[in-house]
């Protein structure tokens, strides 16, 4: 094994009474790829916020390239070399690439930035990344999000980053933009650079990943090589136990209609959808980013308005309001958690009972006591990590966060559970939970659907699957009919395949 670019040894770090590392140890190699994983709360995020200078370690030392390494703010990683890639991007969409790719360290003479050497680094940059075809005076706001998440690497490369952190990077890509992605990291990968790669997705650690560490309740507690390890057995060591059942396989009985679409239409997407749903049932829709899924669910739920077509819940219409279809027994977990499907200033106990706030206090009133009480069973079932109900949801993990907003909707006990994309930015110990948990709503005569972008989850949970293309939604089949290949052809469309 060569010598390690970056080592972390004895890495401790304390959030008053809250131990969020203890002992943690990590060590990159130049050229093969590291894969942190770890259920949400492991430690992943608070270790990356130590490497890249946002916290300093209370015990335990770094070292980059044999050098003591100890940042003293993000800037200060960043110039050493060590550059991170967010899940949420931290550009400023206002500015140009260049603006945005030498932000902090633009090279100037006097007071002034030397435009043109600015812009030939940014070239230099964005061609190794891939974006030859990009401006560096284009404005970063207008590119794809694949794009912007290039524009990102490409500020590590123009800096000469020696260590690259990736987290969660694929979370918002099409297969097209993330097998581009995968090849810029083997080329990085080639050239020498240590590369930690963070991802819930175990295939994707297999796809790109040599080595792997496992981070579990802010401990390491594995490594090894990907190629000598099953995915169960990587799974054990975050969890702690075994994991066997990912997919539930019960059988459910579908019963009388509870949903039903004819010829939907919104005002941009979708174009076209029909669809039944019953009661007992999980159906999924698969699509492509940008098919109009996402659309097609808001509008259902009254977040968007219709253009035309008819929504029914149960026997009555649906309600062109979010509010009055809560009412009418419909209950929705956005896919934008942070901006849309929660209220993060508040406590785990009022987002949870927001939409039925009945019984909680006399007249109009809610006593916290009483609404405390009423959330404790969700967080117990759903086994949500948390210092107590009154917690503000701001200080959760992603994961946890995703809990909650599926709590709500156990709580407002809705016959129609519209679920888009539940399992995003989630561990594998979490998605077993709320697979087991959506199984169970089947079989007790709740009715599901699902949109995805993780095709073997949807055959893994799903009874039926429809596939949205182009903003019009296909015929549901059973599952038994579908396979990952067949799923992604009826998702390209015979435009495409042709192409």
């Amino acid at each position: 094994m060569s010598e390690s670019r970056l080592t972390m040894r004895g890495v401790s770090k304390r959030f008053g009474a809250t131990v969020a590392l203890r002992n943690v140890n990590l060590a990159v190699q130049r050229g093969p790829v590291m894969g942190l994983v770890g259920e949400n709360g492991a430690g992943k995020s608070t270790l990356m916020k130590v490497l890249s200078g946002a916290h300093a370690p209370d015990e335990g030392m770094m070292t980059l390239d044999g050098e003591p390494y100890r940042p003293r703010h993000p800037l200060d990683a960043r110039r050493q070399g060590v550059a991170m890639i967010y899940q949420e991007l931290s550009l400023a969409p206002h500015l140009s690439v260049a603006e945005n790719v030498l932000l902090g360290i633009e090279p100037t003479l006097g007071p002034f930035v030397r435009r043109k050497q600015a812009q030939k680094i940014t070239r230099h940059a964005l061609n190794q990344v891939g974006l030859e075809h990009v401006s560096p005076t284009a404005i970063v706001g207008h590119l794809s999000l694949a794009q912007q998440q290039l524009v990102e690497i490409a500020r590590a490369v123009a800096t000469e980053c020696r260590v690259l952190v990736l987290d969660e990077p694929t979370s918002s890509l099409t297969r097209q933009d993330i097998d581009r992605l995968f090849a810029l990291i083997r080329r990085l990968k080639a050239k020498g650079m240590a590369i930690i790669y963070i991802s819930h997705f175990l295939e994707e650690v297999r796809a790109v990943c040599d080595r792997f560490s496992v981070l579990r309740d802010g401990e390491s507690v594995g490594e090894g090589e990907v190629s000598q390890v099953g995915n169960n057995e990587i799974i054990a060591m975050m969890v702690g136990r075994q994991v066997d059942d990912l997919y539930p396989r019960n059988v459910h009985q579908a019963g009388e209609v509870v949903l039903s679409l004819h010829e939907l239409a919104g005002k941009r997407k979708p174009a076209s959808a029909s669809l039944q749903l019953r009661r007992g049932e999980v159906l999924g829709i698969a699509g492509l980013i940008g098919a109009g899924r996402t659309e097609m669910m808001r509008a259902i739920f009254g977040m968007d308005p219709l253009r035309s077509g008819q929504v029914k819940i149960g026997l009555f219409n649906a309600s062109t309001t979010s509010r009055g279809n809560w009412r009418r027994g419909a209950g929705m977990v956005s896919e934008d958690r942070k901006n849309e499907g929660l209220a993060v200033g508040l406590s785990i106990a009022q987002n949870v009972t927001l939409p039925k706030l009945r019984g909680l206090g006399p007249w109009r009133f809610v006593r916290p006591g009483r609404q405390n009480t009423a959330v404790k069973p969700w967080i117990e079932k759903l086994a949500i990590r948390c210092q107590s109900a009154s917690a503000s949801v701001s200080s959760l993990s992603g994961g946890n966060q995703q809990k909650v907003a599926i709590a709500r909707l156990l709580h407002a006990d809705v016959d129609v559970l519209l679920l888009d994309e539940p399992t995003r930015g989630i561990d594998v110990g979490s998605k077993a939970q709320i697979y087991r948990l959506i199984d169970e709503l089947a079989r007790g005569g709740k009715a599901v659907l699902m949109v995805s972008s993780y095709l073997p989850e949807l055959l893994g949970v799903c009874d039926r699957i429809a596939v949205m293309c182009r903003g019009r939604l296909g015929e549901a089949r059973p599952v038994d009919q579908w396979n990952e290949h067949d799923l992604m052809v009826a998702a390209i469309g015979k435009d495409e395949q042709a192409a």
